[in-house]
């Protein structure tokens, strides 16, 4: 593709070298560069691009997307100086690949907890409406029926646009999407053109890189302010920042909810650890449209997530009773409440939740569902090299919860797991001693839980979820919380 056909929509702030010159790929790696490659220096937070220019035209580089041009111009190079070169390079890509997100019912996903629940929801209903559907998620990306393997929540603008593309090949209509608030920040959704975005909530998360929740909150919001008017933004009333969202967001203003009014509203009517019975309300031109349907999936959180989906499957004019119909049908996703029952009737569920919002919203569920005979052990630990505040708190609701806590290694990464577990103690200095131990290793802390259930038990392990890996000491090695706790109750 020419150099001149990459610019679109792209602001320049100078131009040196030769427009019409054809280049192979877009690389922002510079150890990736080939022969009449493109190089986007991009600055990074560990090392900046602009360093490695040099370099990548000796590899071959013919063009280079800078924010600060060389001293010295190679005369055979072309050199674009724009201003920000992460987001220059989500439109470059886009340019690259055809603008593939144009071609789309691109569908976004965003908040602390929930993304990876409604996305998959979103891409199984459609699936069942018929049609091709793609998916863009935390556990893998999916092209019609094809698994992809996922290495971020939201991949770089280059691999994504080129997933886009090949779904575009594919002839697929939807795509659903999880964004992240790093993708945001980092300008990695730069160029999308987006059908709708779905806000689900917001808790604390992720301080380790926005610095302060206020900076976290903003880097959510730089989604919803990206929105044309063309766009619908769908989001969670009951959060307190979710109209925060929707403030100078060019986009039609969508609201759901379980306590407030809003324009799709879901009351739970019965709840086990079966299902739920909802009843789903719509409001439209003051008229209010009440249905009920059962799912197959429980808690709070998963009636707000339910309800997100069907939102969604309205405002792209879906039939209401066939959508209502297909969810009914819809099991969970893995990792997020998976549940296991032992040949000895141990209950145990498998949770994702490394949150202290999505551990309590976890742990109140089983709490509202199970009997008094029932005891609950939750096996629960924190990942390291990573926001530190939430420590404390985790352990601290999950004694409050539980009959007993198990505190453990979670991804260590590379902190000593001790040091991660002496951080979640100082949340339970006024705890009962006997409510609560500790078991370094994760498999072994498992074991304990489940030979310390008895009949009609309850176990939780939060916090990995759908993971099939533990990272320590910068080594990923082979572990699923799944497989752990199958072999451990039977």
């Amino acid at each position: 593709m020419k150099i001149i056909e990459l610019l679109k929509n792209l602001k320049t702030q100078s131009i040196q070298g030769d427009l019409e010159g054809a280049i192979n790929q877009i690389q922002f790696d510079s150890r990736k560069i080939q022969k009449d490659d493109m190089y986007v220096a991009l600055k990074g937070t560990v090392a900046d691009g602009h360093q490695f220019i040099k370099q990548a035209i000796q590899d071959g580089a013919k063009a280079i997307v800078c924010e600060k041009l060389p001293v010295y111009l190679e005369s055979h190079v072309t050199y674009l100086e724009v201003e920000n070169t992460a987001k220059a390079l989500g439109i470059i890509a886009g340019n690259f690949y055809g603008n593939p997100s144009k071609k789309l019912k691109l569908i976004g996903v965003t908040g602390t907890n929930g993304k990876t629940t409604v996305v998959t929801i979103l891409y199984k209903l459609f699936k069942k409406l018929g049609y091709n559907v793609g998916l863009i998620s935390t556990i893998h990306n999916k092209i019609k029926s094809r698994i992809y393997p996922s290495t971020h929540t939201t991949p770089n603008p280059v691999e994504l646009n080129r997933l886009l593309a090949e779904m575009v090949k594919k002839r697929c209509t939807h795509v659903f999407m999880e964004v992240s608030s790093h993708a945001v920040v980092q300008k990695r959704i730069e160029g999308l053109h987006f059908k709708g975005a779905v806000f689900t909530n917001i808790s604390h998360d992720h301080l380790d890189y926005h610095g302060t929740f206020a900076e976290y909150i903003r880097a959510k919001k730089g989604f919803f302010d990206m929105l044309p008017h063309t766009s619908f933004a769908l989001v969670n009333q009951d959060d307190k920042r979710g109209l925060v969202m929707l403030q100078n967001c060019k986009a039609k203003h969508v609201t759901y909810s379980m306590k407030s009014m809003s324009d799709y509203k879901v009351r739970i009517m019965d709840s086990s650890f079966e299902g739920m019975q909802l009843q789903i309300e719509e409001r439209h031109n003051g008229k209010i449209n009440g249905k009920e349907t059962w799912t197959k999936l429980i808690g709070h959180f998963n009636a707000y997530n339910l309800l997100a989906v069907y939102g969604v499957a309205m405002l792209l004019e879906e039939d209401e009773d066939e959508v209502l119909t297909e969810l009914s049908n819809i099991k969970g996703v893995n990792g997020r409440f998976q549940r296991y029952t032992s040949s000895l009737g141990v209950h145990a569920i498998v949770d994702y939740a490394h949150t202290p919002d999505a551990l309590e919203n976890v742990l109140k569920t089983i709490s509202e569902i199970k009997k008094t005979h029932q005891h609950l052990i939750t096996v629960v630990g924190c990942g390291g090299n990573r926001d530190k505040t939430k420590r404390p708190e985790m352990a601290k609701i999950a004694t409050n919860y539980s009959d007993w806590s198990i505190f453990t290694s979670d991804n260590p990464r590379t902190e000593e797991p001790e040091t991660i577990i002496k951080d979640m103690l100082e949340g339970v200095k006024e705890v009962e001693p006997s409510k609560y131990q500790i078991v370094t290793l994760r498999k072994e802390a498992i074991e304990r839980a489940c030979s310390m259930a008895g009949k009609d038990d309850i176990i939780l392990v939060a916090g990995k979820g759908h993971e099939t890996y533990q990272e320590i000491n910068g080594e990923r090695f082979e572990f699923d919380d799944r497989v752990v706790l199958k072999e451990s109750l039977e």
